[in-house]
């Protein structure tokens, strides 16, 4: 694996420091979100320009660290056209910059039918795919003008919420340039963990050949509610998940969420001895 953590799980720091702090405990790469890691500036379209990505593409390679995930996750299905309308050109911005970063994918979630982008019932709805669908498709369009991978990730309480939902949508846009990252404690309710095991091999069975990135967390239950916690502190069978990353990604990013400063490197380590054993 190439392992790493997202930018804003770590102490703060402006850019110069905290590219090399994520190299200093011992990941390989980062998954970045703009708006939350950068303090130092307000990052806006206006800001995100060819000098600031060749300035962090820099600072990436004197620390060895790879951009394994841009992330821009906001509201691809919102029902608002003015809101979607500057949505989708934020995506832009970031494919845009994404190409001149170097980074391995732009990463998003899958939305929801109202402006808040919260869950809805009826974000599990075949309609509310479609328009899913349809806002995404100009967004592949301009990402494969600039041979940059952009990747989807599927979230129990979006729209894209099950695996074989997250197939349709790869059928229906049909394009090399749209990937997955999988997040099995994303795709877990109460009422399927205890299928856990048979949703993770289902997702190497019928998305494999398109999973980019693996994001890796963990979960307790609490008051009948699923609650992300570092990995290796709750109920995920990481052995198995290790083990189909084994055989099937080799050298994949596997980016840590839900870390804090004083867990990361504990979660790091797990992570590392489970690989190494199973």
């Amino acid at each position: 694996m190439r392992i790493g953590i997202r930018a804003h799980d770590m102490e703060y720091a402006p850019l110069e420091q905290l590219i090399p702090n994520i190299h200093n405990q011992g990941f390989h790469c980062m998954h970045i979100a703009l708006s939350k890691s950068i303090k130092e500036f307000k990052p806006e379209i206006e800001t995100m320009t060819p000098g600031l990505a060749m300035y962090m593409k820099e600072l990436c390679i004197e620390n060895k660290v790879d951009v394994a995930v841009l992330g821009c996750y906001l509201n691809l299905a919102n029902p608002d056209p003015e809101q979607l309308a500057k949505i989708v050109e934020k995506y832009k911005a970031h494919i845009r910059f994404a190409s001149v970063l170097g980074c391995a994918v732009v990463g998003t979630e899958t939305g929801a039918v109202n402006t808040e982008y919260k869950f809805d019932p009826a974000n599990h709805s075949e309609e509310a795919l479609e328009i899913f669908i349809k806002n995404l498709r100009p967004v592949i369009e301009y990402a494969e003008k600039f041979g940059v991978i952009f990747a989807i990730e599927p979230v129990y309480k979006h729209i894209v919420y099950t695996i074989e939902r997250a197939k349709k949508v790869l059928d229906a846009i049909n394009s090399p340039n749209l990937q997955i990252i999988f997040d099995p404690v994303n795709v877990l309710s109460v009422e399927n963990i205890k299928d856990q095991d048979e949703i993770m091999q289902q997702a190497f069975d019928l998305l494999g050949n398109d999973i980019a990135i693996i994001h890796a967390k963990d979960f307790v239950v609490e008051n009948n509610n699923i609650i992300s916690v570092a990995a290796g502190t709750g109920g995920l069978n990481y052995p198995l998940l290790l083990k189909l990353v084994k055989q099937h990604k080799p050298y994949v990013h596997v980016t840590l969420e839900d870390t804090n400063p004083s867990n990361a490197i504990a979660a790091r380590e797990f992570m590392e001895k489970t690989y190494a054993e199973v």
